[in-house]
């Protein structure tokens, strides 16, 4: 761990670059990264979004400096980060999620905004259009949240028997009933009772887990949440114990160990951001870069966690897999 990280991380305070006596203080340019996650999880994104950023020119410590905010999945501290950066007149803002975004936005209407969604940056209130997303924000969105059907046409293939498949969100993201309305709709389509459980600490996630039982849940569908990424070994490790096959957004799940997971690259969605954050320190304006959607989804399949919960998995799924984990 990179020992400014380290800092950041335990103290949260700013970080600038020394001026050599004597000479001209002509300051570099500062991106404040406002994350809803913890560094330790972000680490491997921060990573790609400094690649990004480097592909226009822009290297941590040589020309630009960079700040961070770790929310740590406490979602209330996001205003009061968001305000800090603003405060500290950063250049640009990266926020790494739905509700970083929304903070940030509510924050500042000048300082440029990049934001990375899992839901509709248009209908979530973010931007006017895709196209022209207008005002000061622009971004990347995986629409990972309009991809839980999807899901649950997976699950379900995957266990055919199961006729709960419970749905597990954290309702204080602001994107949860959208996420539940979607896959309620998809649910009674498919003829699927979804129970909907809710969590939002380490806790309630058990919580969430031990009442599967009496549910009678065949399968999980965990929602999409940025605090849901930071406890991905927790939710693994459940799920196992629970011996219920659960499906994922990210292929960070499965190959944790999580059964299958359905999803766009997070690495690729953040490397993009990083561009679009250096694009914009040149002079490009937020609201003429469209929000960029993905174009690749990734099928992953965990086959050792396959067996272990006692599933053979269809050849039709393994056939469409990107990514098969043995």
């Amino acid at each position: 761990m990179r020992r400014r990280e380290l800092i950041l991380m335990l103290g949260g305070a700013a970080v600038t670059q020394p001026v050599p006596s004597g000479a001209q203080q002509k300051a570099m340019p500062v991106i404040g990264i406002l994350s809803s996650a913890s560094l330790g999880r972000f680490a491997p994104f921060v990573a790609v979004f400094r690649q990004g950023l480097s592909e226009t020119g822009y290297v941590e410590g040589q020309n630009l400096t960079i700040e961070y905010r770790w929310a740590e999945g406490s979602y209330d501290r996001l205003p009061a980060l968001a305000a800090d950066l603003v405060g500290r007149k950063v250049d640009v803002i990266f926020a790494t999620s739905y509700p970083a975004a929304l903070a940030a936005k509510t924050a500042t209407s000048t300082i440029p905004i990049v934001f990375f969604s899992g839901g509709d940056p248009v209908r979530d209130g973010l931007v006017a259009s895709l196209a022209r997303p207008g005002g000061n924000l622009t971004g990347v969105s995986d629409l990972t949240v309009e991809l839980n059907p999807k899901r649950l046409e997976l699950v379900s293939e995957l266990v055919p028997q199961a006729r709960v498949v419970a749905l597990l969100v954290n309702p204080i993201n602001p994107g949860a009933e959208p996420m539940i309305r979607e896959a309620l709709e998809a649910a009674r389509a498919k003829g699927v009772q979804l129970p909907i459980l809710k969590a939002s600490t380490e806790s309630e996630i058990d919580a969430a887990f031990a009442s599967l039982v009496q549910l009678h849940a065949g399968a999980l569908l965990v929602g999409n949440d940025p605090f849901f990424n930071i406890r991905r070994e927790q939710l693994v490790a459940l799920a196992s114990r629970q011996a219920v096959p659960a499906i994922y957004e990210r292929r960070e799940f499965a190959a944790s160990g999580g059964l299958i997971s359905y999803g766009p690259s997070l690495a690729a969605a953040y490397r993009q951001t990083g561009t679009y954050a250096g694009k914009i320190l040149k002079g490009a304006k937020p609201a003429e870069l469209p929000v960029q959607q993905p174009t690749e989804v990734e099928l992953v399949i965990n086959l050792s966690t396959a067996k272990a919960l006692g599933l053979t998995v269809p050849q039709a799924i393994l056939a469409r897999a990107d990514e098969v984990i043995e």
